[in-house]
């Protein structure tokens, strides 16, 4: 026999739902507070959200399941422009003078073997001088040589006197030699010992960017620039990269530069080097790009920010709407069974994209609320 009594009713209801909600979960609510089926509120058990079939926020959550995704973490740091040290020239005059001429003007260009300025200077005088004398000693050892070794076939003199003038000849050829050199090197080989112009000339192609030298002026210090010469086509990027950062940095990397007088206008370029040695007190290495800059925009000292694209490597990548802050932690809402979300803390990285990387927290694979999750954050 069976009592149909209200109260064996209300417990027939409640199994009956507490089995429907056994079918939505897969069993892991054991224990939880079961909804009638027509409750749209949420189910909080243990720490989990249970979103029940009735509840209008089923249709506004947006689930989906995270795969790894190639990602290139960019790293930004200050830099300044540089000249190309290799195209760059300070010109020193190798000897005191007063400058009788300047052949050019602050900015104007020049190619190579152009005039830049005209020294008249008593030590060219005296090298030639020196020279003049040190090719007639030679001529005249030589002849003393030649006249030895006649006496010496004929045996009138003796040998050692043949090896004394040998010994002189060599020594007077090494003089002359010397003083050869030593006008070569100053680019004034030639002329007369009265004659004391020396010029200057252009080693490369460029402009001139410094001067310091001015026409009446007695220039003697040897180990100054009278002017600087450089070829500005090409300029670079300075920057230092931080240590932990330096296992990303390659030559060849690309790199997105905005200088602060060109905010609007970023140029790319490319990692032209990575310096080999670790700068011990601010723990960085130098990095140069490469900048085009055959229309002479890109002035040396500008200072700018560049922006090196790392590797790419795997990568959990989440939308910015994924992520819910509660105080100092950031949290994503896991599905764990249809509908049932656990609040697991994650740890972001790099952005990208419009994406942010998750560097902890989570595995591939796994479903996580990526729209609207705040409707269920408490």
């Amino acid at each position: 026999m069976f009592l149909n009594t209200p109260s064996l009713q209300a417990g027939a209801c409640a199994l009956a739902a507490c089995v429907a909600l056994s079918g939505c979960d897969g069993g892991a609510h054991a224990g939880a507070p079961a909804p009638s089926a027509a409750s749209t509120d949420l189910v909080r058990a243990g720490g989990a959200i249970f979103v029940p079939a009735a509840s209008p926020l089923r249709a506004r959550l947006e689930i989906r399941a995270i795969a790894e995704t190639p990602l290139q973490r960019p790293i930004s740091i200050p830099g300044e422009i540089e000249a190309d040290p290799a195209r760059l020239v300070r010109i020193v005059p190798p000897l005191p003078g007063r400058v009788a001429r300047l052949h050019v003007a602050l900015g104007d260009a020049v190619r190579p073997g152009d005039a830049l300025l005209t020294l008249d200077s008593a030590e060219l005088s005296a090298a030639r001088g020196e020279a003049g004398k040190a090719r007639a000693a030679q001529q005249q050892a030589r002849l003393e040589l030649e006249r030895q070794r006649t006496l010496l076939d004929a045996e009138i003199a003796a040998r050692k006197d043949f090896e004394q003038a040998r010994l002189a000849y060599a020594q007077a050829s090494s003089d002359a030699e010397t003083a050869a050199a030593r006008l070569a090197q100053l680019g004034a080989g030639g002329g007369a010992p009265s004659q004391r112009q020396y010029t200057m000339r252009a080693p490369l192609a460029g402009r001139v960017i410094a001067l310091e030298a001015a026409p009446g002026g007695y220039w003697n210090d040897t180990a100054a620039p009278a002017m600087t010469v450089a070829d500005l086509s090409t300029v670079y990027l300075a920057a230092n990269v931080s240590e932990k950062d330096i296992g990303a940095v390659f030559v060849g990397q690309p790199a997105r530069i905005e200088l602060n007088a060109y905010p609007d206008a970023p140029v790319t370029g490319q990692v032209r080097y990575v310096g080999e040695i670790l700068d011990a007190d601010t723990r960085t290495v130098k990095v140069r790009v490469a900048i085009d800059n055959r229309d002479g925009r890109y002035r040396p000292g500008l200072y700018a920010k560049v922006t090196l694209a790392g590797q790419a490597q795997p990568a959990l990548l989440v939308p910015p709407s994924a992520l819910l802050q509660g105080g100092l932690e950031t949290r994503v809402l896991v599905e764990t069974a249809p509908y049932r979300f656990v609040p697991r803390v994650v740890a972001t990285g790099a952005q990208a994209g419009g994406m942010v990387e998750i560097r902890s927290g989570l595995a591939a694979g796994e479903r996580i609320v990526v729209k609207n999750g705040v409707l269920l954050h408490d």
